[in-house]
C-alpha cells in the first residue's frame, strides 16, 4: 500500500438553489474529480467565499435573494477573481450574452448531460484529470482504524464481487430501471468508501445523480476496468 497522502482536488463553489439541479451538478463534478462546496443564495455563496479559496465558481443565472451576475460583480469588487461558469434552462439569447458581459467564461444550458459539464469544467480545471488515485490509501486506513491488513482482505473481497455488481449495473441500464441502479449504486458506494477505491468512488456519485446517462456509465466502467486486472 501507498501511504502518500492523496492529492489535493481543485475546489469547487456550486450555487443552485434547486435541489434536484444541486444534486446532479454536485455529484457529476465531484466525479471529475473535484471538492465540491454548494451554497443555496448569493448570501450562503458570499459567505463561502469568505471562508475559503476556490479555483472555479459555477453559479446559477437566478437564485432566491439575486442574479447571478449580481454575486460575480459583488465578489470581483471583493478582489475575487476565480473563473466563473454560469449555467440556465432559460433559452434567451439576451440572458446569455447579459452573462457573458458580466464576466463569465462560457453559459452552460440545463439540463446538461455529464459529458457536456465534464468538458466544460476539465476546460478551466485541467488538474482534475489526474488529482483522484485509483485506490486512496489514507481513507481506507481511517475507515478500518489504521489495520492495513484489513483495507487489504477487504480490497480482494470488494474486487471479487465488482464484476457481478457492474453486471447488475449494466442489466438495469439495459432495462431503463432506475430505481435498481440506484440501489446497486447506493451499496456499491458504500463499499468504495470503506476500501478507499477514489475514482470509482467519484463516478459511482455521478451515477446516482444520473442513473440513465450514457456518459456515467462510460465513466463506471472506466473506473472498474482500472481496478480489474486486464
Amino acid at each position: 500500500m501507498n501511504h502518500s497522502p492523496a492529492p489535493a482536488l481543485p475546489r469547487l463553489l456550486l450555487v443552485e438553489d434547486d435541489p434536484v439541479n444541486a444534486a446532479f451538478l454536485a455529484g457529476a463534478s465531484a466525479a471529475l474529480p473535484a471538492e465540491v462546496v454548494q451554497a443555496g443564495s448569493l448570501v450562503e455563496a458570499e459567505a463561502a467565499c469568505r471562508d475559503a479559496d476556490f479555483d472555479l465558481f459555477l453559479f446559477d443565472a437566478n437564485l432566491p435573494d439575486g442574479r447571478g451576475e449580481d454575486l460575480l460583480r459583488s465578489l470581483r469588487g471583493a478582489g475575487i477573481g476565480t473563473v466563473a461558469l454560469a449555467h440556465t434552462a432559460d433559452v434567451d439569447d439576451a440572458l446569455h450574452t447579459r452573462l457573458l458581459a458580466a464576466g463569465f467564461v462560457a453559459v452552460l444550458r440545463k439540463p446538461l448531460p455529464v459529458a457536456t459539464l465534464h468538458a466544460a469544467l476539465r476546460r478551466w480545471l485541467p488538474a482534475a484529470e489526474t488529482a483522484r488515485p485509483c485506490w486512496d490509501d489514507a481513507a481506507a486506513l481511517a475507515a478500518l482504524g489504521g489495520q492495513a491488513a484489513h483495507v487489504q482482505a477487504l480490497r480482494g473481497m470488494f474486487l471479487d464481487e465488482l464484476p457481478a455488481q457492474r453486471g447488475r449495473i449494466a442489466l438495469a441500464v439495459a432495462d431503463g430501471d432506475a430505481a435498481t441502479i440506484r440501489a446497486e449504486l447506493h451499496k456499491l458506494v458504500a463499499s468504495c468508501g470503506f476500501v478507499g477505491a477514489a475514482r470509482l468512488g467519484d463516478a459511482v456519485q455521478a451515477m446516482r445523480a444520473a442513473p440513465l446517462d450514457a456518459e456515467a456509465l462510460r465513466a463506471l466502467d472506466a473506473a472498474v476496468a482500472e481496478l480489474l486486472p486486464g
